[in-house]
């Protein structure tokens, strides 16, 4: 029963909870959570939809909760705008892509996922 209840502990835990997650996928599109923050927030899941384009480019749909949608656009894997009129940068951390937009929203999202199969 302890076993159990430290699972149960660990499983729950924000730390543990902070991946992406992948939920249903047709090979070209994916449905999931990533980790993302606004307002300052700690990192917590988000839904998100990731597409990919016969002409290369990706969209990212973050859910962000209240009825509001944040897209990402990439090209060639790489984050170059966004549904914010606010500026976006991105830095790679191993085998994250860590997305900002000003001033304040972050988004980990897997490499790998942003790459066509």
């Amino acid at each position: 029963m302890l076993r159990f209840a430290i699972a149960t502990l660990l499983l729950s835990s924000p730390a543990i909870a902070q991946v992406s997650t992948l939920a249903a996928t047709d090979g070209k599109n994916a449905l999931g959570t990533v980790p993302c923050a606004t307002g300052g927030a700690p990192l917590s899941d988000c839904h998100a939809e990731l597409r990919h384009h016969d002409d290369g480019t990706t969209t990212l749909a973050v859910a962000l909760g209240a009825g509001e949608v944040r897209s990402i656009y990439f090209t060639d894997g790489v984050p170059n705008s966004s549904s914010s009129p606010a500026r976006i940068s991105h830095e790679t951390r191993g085998d994250l892509t860590v997305i900002f937009i000003d001033p304040d929203e972050v988004y980990e999202i897997p490499t790998a996922a942003l790459k066509r199969q």
